[in-house]
């Protein structure tokens, strides 16, 4: 830990927000209806715990999530460092500049409201098709209003590096920007940093805001029609962020997601109490990730201090799917690139000092000589079907930790299809 004189300075540099590098986690406020003041906290505890800062909160624009806003701020005073930013959904028709600038300044002298160059930090999913002179007027609006904004939208249409000057010249509102896409784009091919770059070069020759990076760890969705995917994410959760610790140094990284239940990528706690519609559920309930978290702790750290940091204790993270991805499934419709993910265990280990690291399901066996530090390996799925897998640690000849996975691999699919995985931990 820091000396005090440092935390002082790193929480003024958290409220500014230039020259900190900070984490937040992209969080669906519309899961939050039955969330209670104690529910928020008990998020705002976890996040804090592994180094996030703060919570990007995703507003569809429901009249209850007012109340549910006003329940985080007062968990994140409860807690007492914790910031939070909107992210405006704007595929929910009902934002316009006046009940924008409402949840804007309902916060905006709250400590615990995250700022940009002093002024609040605004970000969007979407919301490019609403054209440059809307997005000013929510600025004059705000502005009129006592509330200085920066306004840093994640436009998912601009994607592709070429678009990047594109984007400066047709928006003279925008400050800083968010990348979402933090997955390969229907392919089997590891996602580049390209795009990042392209655009966050462009912030900063012309504006002053933050570049903000996704950084996700799955993206898997099964809820019919259009919107049945899978995206090549087998090792995503290591890569990526080794492209922001190393390539493109970004000054805010966004994991997505905290809660987002129905697209796969949560690293949060399943909460009993928030409602998933009956497909999401088939898929989402009993599939944990909260061992994402460790790896997650991990890398903020490194992100942070600029240096990869000492590990206390040995640790092996594994993610799998329950079946394999040819398997024929009773219900619902095959998801759109389920050709690309290995049919295969993965697991990064942690180690305090070297080691070798075994993956052994069925007949299939994979191990590694795994330096101090995190690295990675992986099995694939063996012959025999109902197999679960297996994972040691062993030093010097000792067996130091070994355990099981959660659930068997299987070729039996009586429901729908499933590329959400298990996240495992020894």
């Amino acid at each position: 830990m820091f000396k005090l004189t440092i935390v002082l300075t790193y929480g003024a540099l958290l409220l500014r927000g230039v020259s900190a590098v900070n984490v937040f986690a992209h969080f669906m406020a519309q899961n939050s209806y039955s969330y209670s003041q104690g529910d928020w906290l008990n998020d705002i505890n976890t996040a804090a715990g592994i180094g996030i800062d703060g919570f990007a909160l995703n507003l569809a624009g429901y009249d209850w999530e007012a109340d549910r806003i006003d329940k985080a701020y007062a968990a994140a005073n409860q807690q007492g460092s914790f910031s939070l930013f909107y992210s405006f959904d704007m595929g929910y028709s009902v934002w316009d500049v006046s009940k924008m600038t409402t949840q804007i300044t309902a916060h905006a002298s709250s400590p615990r409201t995250y700022r940009w160059n002093g002024k609040v930090l605004v970000s969007t999913y979407g919301g490019s098709d609403r054209g440059d002179a809307f997005w000013n007027q929510l600025k004059s609006s705000c502005a009129n209003a006592g509330v200085q904004i920066t306004f840093a939208p994640a436009f998912t249409d601009y994607r592709n590096p070429n678009g990047a000057s594109g984007l400066m010249s047709k928006f003279s509102s925008i400050d800083g920007f968010f990348n979402w896409w933090s997955w390969p784009e229907d392919n089997g091919e590891l996602l580049t940093t390209a795009s990042d770059l392209a655009f966050k070069n462009a912030i900063k020759q012309s504006r002053s805001g933050p570049y903000i990076m996704s950084v996700s760890p799955w993206q898997f969705k099964e809820i019919g029609g259009t919107q049945n995917w899978v995206q090549f994410s087998d090792t995503l959760w290591d890569y990526r962020w080794k492209q922001a610790i190393n390539d493109v140094k970004p000054d805010i990284v966004e994991i997505v997601s905290w809660n987002d239940y129905a697209e796969s990528h949560y690293i949060g706690d399943i909460n009993p109490n928030v409602y998933l519609d009956s497909g999401v559920s088939q898929y989402v309930n009993g599939f944990v990730h909260a061992p994402w978290r460790i790896v997650a702790d991990y890398y903020i750290k490194w992100y942070k201090n600029g240096s990869a940091p000492a590990i206390g204790k040995d640790q092996v993270v594994f993610w799998y799917r329950k079946n394999p991805k040819d398997v024929i499934c009773a219900q619902g419709d095959r998801p759109r690139n389920s050709q690309y993910p290995a049919d295969a265990v993965f697991a990064l280990a942690l180690l305090t000092s070297p080691a070798t690291v075994t993956l052994d399901i069925g007949s299939k066996h994979f191990q590694w000589n795994a330096p101090a530090g995190a690295s990675m390996g992986s099995v694939p799925f063996p012959p025999e079907d109902n197999q679960i897998p297996y994972v040691q640690i062993i030093r010097n000849g000792v067996k130091i930790k070994d355990g099981y996975g959660s659930a068997y691999v299987t070729t039996s699919c009586p429901t729908i299809y499933n590329f959400n995985p298990f996240v495992g931990t020894i």
